[in-house]
């Protein structure tokens, strides 16, 4: 089990890829930029796609990367 608080789940037939943090499903980002206003509506405020890339080892990234939306 991930001790992340932020889990990205691999991407969908679609490229969505589900999205909890602290066990919460917050939705479904097709981009950084998806994933960074699911952030700084959990409270990392002022998150954006740059501050996600470069903190992403605190992400736990399932079935791909950062650079990976589609299946």
């Amino acid at each position: 089990m991930s001790t992340a608080r932020v889990v990205v789940q691999p991407p969908a037939e679609n490229g969505g890829r589900r999205v909890t943090v602290d066990g919460t499903f917050v939705g479904v980002a097709f981009s950084l930029h998806d994933l960074a206003v699911f952030l700084e509506r959990a409270g990392l405020e002022g998150w954006d796609e740059l501050d996600v890339a470069a903190h992403a080892e605190l992400i736990d990234w399932r079935g791909g990367g950062l650079d990976v939306w589609e299946q």
